[in-house]
């Protein structure tokens, strides 16, 4: 990671100046703001930074044509453009430009700081980050479900066939597709992923073969496209399903011949990739309904790998909890947390229907908005204790608990929960009542003597 960047902001709302500068200066980057491009470039005759953060449509001169004179000036300097997600003309336009990237508004300002660093790291530190991110593909799980996962990624340890990987959202289809490559013959040479539903439609061929120059308006030096990039290893494509008609068929020619075209080229260029798709989607409908070419889809489904949800590998959810608040500790710089038996067990209990991802995200919230390292019940967020209401009575979710807690051994099971299902209903109540424990008495079916002694044997008055 490079030490003491410089970043400079150029926007011409004040209030985006504003969040940008404290966002970024929080992450220990330097920020110099500027309300015009203009401004910039006059800078740039006498200073460099080790980044340009700007909008595209600003007063003046643009961010276009900001791209342009930087590009004049100083084009070592790697410019982010900021746009509307909706604006694809110019996002197409800024990558044209030169633009290093570009980030769609609005934004999360962590996935900016992603972006700063990658894009001001130096070549030798790109390549240790590329191993480093290659060495991190650690897969937790016990569940049986998994377990056939890590039997096939074995069987398949010396294969190079097209593999096509099948889950919902959130289950894991990239630490799934890079722990396939880190066992494979191409496990020195590149990895490159790349997803379908992030990249505009202009876009996504040139992103996949590159292009010439001169190919396109705006198109001023050759770009090198994913396949090239990927040449004797692996390329990785997410969400395939969302992959255009026009693309598909280019896409089927290359795994055909493994020969392909630039945008705008007539030389064919020869590649050697491994590919290694996913969805979420089924393909199948596709091809029926006509989205989704058939032949490229028997050419993708050679082995097809499903990755069960969460809610198919419960027995995984406490390991992985421990795995999440072990690597959001260490990367936001907060204690460890961990859970208490009572939120294990509401976790064990609840649907997940966001799969690992949602756990991990969990696991990060938890561990910047607890109080304390134990994690409780009352630390959870509104919208996490809402989920065991959607669509499942409390008796299922009762039962599902019963099984988990007997899966484990666990005996004397009426003894230990009466309590915690007595202490839940008069919290719940007198949150309920503001305290009040005559109303809540009288809610709860009881005396007020009977609540008070209740509360005093369950340590509700402590």
């Amino acid at each position: 990671m490079a030490d003491n960047i410089l970043v400079w902001v150029v926007d011409d709302d004040e209030s985006i100046r504003w969040v940008l500068e404290k966002g970024l200066s929080e992450h220990d980057i330097d920020v110099e703001v500027f309300e015009s491009a203009h401004k910039v470039v006059l800078k740039l005759e006498s200073e460099n930074p080790d980044l340009i953060l700007s909008d595209i449509k600003m007063p003046g001169t643009s961010g276009i044509d900001l791209l342009d004179q930087v590009q004049n000036l100083r084009p070592e300097i790697p410019v982010i453009i900021m746009t509307a997600h909706s604006d694809l003309e110019s996002a197409v336009e800024s990558y044209e430009h030169g633009a290093w990237e570009y980030l769609p508004k609005p934004f999360d300002i962590d996935e900016a700081v992603k972006m700063i660093r990658r894009a001001t790291l130096s070549p030798s530190q790109k390549l240790d980050s590329e191993n480093e991110s290659e060495t991190k593909a650690e897969i937790v799980g016990e569940a049986p479900a998994m377990q056939e996962v890590f039997r096939a990624i074995g069987k398949l340890s010396n294969s190079n066939s097209t593999i096509l990987l099948v889950g919902q959202s959130g289950t894991g289809k990239e630490l799934v597709a890079k722990a396939l490559y880190q066992h494979s013959p191409r496990k020195d040479k590149p990895f490159i992923a790349l997803n379908m539903a992030d990249i505009p439609k202009e876009l996504l061929e040139a992103e996949l073969f590159g292009h010439e120059r001169g190919a396109f308006t705006g198109a001023d030096e050759k770009r090198i496209g994913r396949f090239e990039q990927a040449n004797g290893g692996t390329l990785f494509l997410d969400e395939i399903g969302d992959m255009q008609l026009e693309t598909q068929t280019r896409l089927l020619r290359v795994l055909s011949n493994g020969e392909f075209y630039r945008v705008g080229g007539r030389e064919p260029i020869k590649v050697d990739v491994r590919i290694i798709t996913a969805t979420h989607q089924n393909l199948d409908v596709h091809v029926k309904e006509g989205t989704f070419r058939e032949d490229l889809f028997h050419r993708l489904n050679v082995i097809k790998l499903t990755l069960p949800n969460l809610n198919e590998r419960r027995e995984d959810i406490p390991e992985l909890a421990k795995h999440f608040f072990k690597l959001s500790s260490e990367e936001l710089g907060e204690e460890r947390k961990y859970l208490s038996q009572e939120v294990e067990d509401y976790f064990l209990s609840l649907p997940w229907p966001g799969n690992v991802r949602q756990l991990e995200n969990t696991c990060r919230w938890l561990t910047v908005m607890s109080p304390t390292r134990e994690i409780r019940l009352e630390d959870l967020s509104d919208d996490l204790i809402s989920e065991e209401t959607n669509g499942t009575e409390w008796t299922d979710l009762l039962n599902l608990w019963v099984e988990n807690s007997l899966a484990k051994g666990e005996n004397n099971l009426l003894e230990k929960t009466l309590p915690d299902f007595e202490k839940t209903m008069i919290k719940a109540t007198l949150r309920k009542t503001k305290g009040k424990k005559k109303e809540a008495a009288n809610i709860l079916g009881w005396g007020r003597n009977t609540l008070t002694r209740k509360i005093k044997e369950l340590g509700l008055d402590r």
